[in-house]
């Protein structure tokens, strides 16, 4: 794809199915049936989740430069506003409900302290849990971005906020293996630690956004990724670290996994005709990759459903525990989607008036 048909593009058609994929693996590693979990690439479903940050980059500053492109400069407004609307109301009903069914109906006054790190989107850095809240960490990193990220380009050029993404990259994956060894600080219940705090791959996704934003970058990355093959080559090749790296994944093999995943990335991006993965525009496969904000919410909660019925049931197969809360999850997801979601995403911000610039004199 030419530098100007991408930049014109407004939506990328294959990352509905590729949230699919990240879902898909993320159900997978809280209910992997029977012995397979001693598999490596069976066990590391948890990833997921590294790919939907490395996504998520991507898209958020993709978005950006081109609504700074359209009018003159992003509305920093706005963006919080839209991520609001899009975030927060799962988010605080999730969190809420739970909070409410632990500490208030089961009596787990223990829990009470932890609530408000939720709301404050602090949860990456707390050593305990709310039950099925855990998974709240990665929202947390998320909003962290949100908030941070977005300042940083509206104050720095674009080179300065690459060499300084580049170092947070570098600091996180030295960070996580101890090469600083530095102690990390407690503050009540939280341990501000970097392994606590994945930033690289949701950085890397921003990165590339950068790199596909600009003429020279667009053309590099094309040369090397735009092959009609190259995405699948580069699931292959990520399926392949995932299986063979070592067992202890933090520092270069998660930086070699995200490396992958950013590339991979790449390859969707840069041409929709990849050859054998039809399947990630499969109506039915995007509606799930569509939804999965709320199938990540809900997953747990719909776990402990399904375990409970098919217990009282006197049903315990692993494989349908697998099939039935799954199918609960996206079944959750949807009618929120279509109902909670749905009114809040009436206030989202109207369009403003495209930038016309000056004539030239």
């Amino acid at each position: 794809m030419e530098f100007r048909g991408y930049q014109e593009r407004r939506h990328f058609a294959n990352l509905d199915g590729l949230r699919f994929v990240c879902i898909s693996m993320v159900l997978w590693h809280h209910a992997t049936p029977g012995d397979l979990h001693q598999i490596q690439i069976l066990s590391r479903g948890f990833l997921g989740v590294d790919f939907f940050f490395v996504l998520s980059g991507f898209l958020i500053t993709t978005l950006l430069l081109r609504e700074a492109r359209d009018y003159g400069q992003f509305s920093l407004r706005d963006f919080y506003i839209r991520r609001a609307l899009r975030i927060l109301p799962v988010y605080m009903f999730v969190v809420t409900a739970v909070s409410v069914y632990y500490v208030g109906i089961k009596g787990r006054s223990d829990l009470a302290n932890l609530v408000p790190f939720y709301y404050l989107f602090l949860s990456n850095f707390l050593t305990d849990h709310i039950p099925t809240l855990s998974i709240t960490w990665s929202l947390s990193v998320e909003e962290q971005y949100y908030v941070i990220w977005p300042l940083l380009m509206l104050l720095l050029n674009r080179r300065p906020l690459v060499w300084l993404a580049l170092i947070v990259v570098a600091a996180n994956v030295l960070g996580s293996m101890g090469v600083f060894g530095l102690t990390a600080p407690q503050i009540g219940p939280l341990t501000l630690k970097l392994p606590n705090a994945t930033y690289a791959p949701i950085i890397m996704g921003a990165l590339l956004a950068l790199a596909l934003d600009h003429p020279r970058g667009h053309a590099l990355a094309a040369r090397v990724l735009g092959g009609r093959w190259t995405a699948l080559a580069g699931f292959a090749l990520l399926a392949l670290a995932i299986h063979f790296t070592p067992f202890e994944i933090r520092g270069w093999p998660n930086l070699l996994i995200h490396t992958l995943m950013t590339a991979t990335l790449a390859a969707l991006v840069l041409r929709e005709d990849n050859a054998g993965l039809s399947v990630l525009r499969q109506p039915l496969i995007a509606r799930v990759g569509a939804v999965s904000y709320g199938i990540y919410l809900y997953h747990l909660i719909a776990l402990d459903i399904t375990n409970r019925a098919l217990g009282l049931a006197g049903i315990a197969h692993d494989w349908v525990s697998l099939a039935a809360y799954s199918l609960l999850s996206v079944l959750i997801a949807e009618i929120s989607f279509r109902t909670l979601e749905a009114w809040f995403r009436r206030f989202r911000p109207h369009p403003r008036q495209r930038h016309t610039p000056a004539p030239s004199a």
